[in-house]
């Protein structure tokens, strides 16, 4: 795999404002890979899917109803032929060189089942905003456990990469799960290994009012919980240790939703 090909998906439904961004993004990365760029629309009706048109054959469009955000993601991964796969959702995006490294990495560590990376997060307009999270993350990165992950999901979803064969041996997204899908894949990808972390800036996660995690947090927690029981190991201090962590996290972000604008 000296010259990997990577397929990188990205589900889109009504988000013009900033799918472009996120298309130039992954299209423009260059390096020692080949791309394989999959987009899953699910009947836009705010000109996305026009727009989507016109990069012609730079990426593979399909444009059908879903049943959901995992649910498209997973309709692309079957339509990927990559040896190494990753999600872009289409308000995030990937920083310059990103691909180039995780290609890079995957060959110099043949038995890594999966890696993830550094992550901004930037607002509406690009803008890095809250590098206190993002060096928190960058902390907890570096000090990875299985159980430290099972604890809190610190790990961001952009800038997750795995090989076909963990795919195959793990499956694809659980469709039931509305906000933690990503969670539950980590810690089955978790199961197989720890991941490799590579500390440089990889991929931007875009954070807005509006957008799932601003929005609804507080139901993601609650899911976050469920997926945590159903492959955390028993032990009443471990879970103690969750719905502690998950509180002082979720009273932050009231009191980011409080300060806000």
């Amino acid at each position: 795999m000296s010259r990997p090909r990577i397929s990188i998906v990205t589900p889109s439904l009504n988000q013009a404002a900033f799918l472009p961004r996120t298309l130039e993004s992954v299209l423009s990365q260059r390096g020692d890979f080949d791309l394989e760029y999959v987009v899953q629309d699910g009947g836009s009706t705010d000109g996305s899917a026009e727009l989507l048109r016109r990069y012609g054959d730079r990426l593979s469009l399909r444009i059908e109803k879903d049943s959901g955000q995992s649910d498209a993601i997973n309709r692309g991964l079957r339509r990927t032929t990559g040896e190494i796969v990753g999600w872009v959702n289409s308000d995030d995006l990937l920083l310059p060189g990103a691909l180039g490294r995780v290609a890079a990495a995957f060959v110099a560590s043949p038995g890594a089942a999966w890696l993830h990376g550094g992550c901004e997060i930037v607002d509406e307009a690009d803008r890095p905003i809250r590098r206190w999270i993002t060096a928190y993350k960058d902390w907890r990165c570096r000090h990875y456990s299985r159980r430290a992950l099972l604890v809190e999901n610190f790990i961001s979803q952009m800038t997750v990469f795995w090989r076909r064969s963990a795919m195959e041996r793990v499956g694809l997204l659980d469709e039931s799960l509305r906000y933690t899908f990503d969670y539950e894949y980590w810690l089955r990808l978790s199961a197989l290994g720890d991941p490799l972390f590579l500390p440089e800036r990889i991929a931007a996660f875009r954070w807005y009012t509006s957008s799932k995690s601003g929005a609804q947090f507080e139901k993601q927690f609650a899911e976050d919980y469920e997926v945590f029981r159903r492959h955390a190991p028993s032990g009443a201090l471990l879970r103690l240790h969750k719905r502690l962590r998950t509180a002082q996290i979720v009273g932050a972000y009231r009191l980011l939703r409080a300060l806000r604008p």
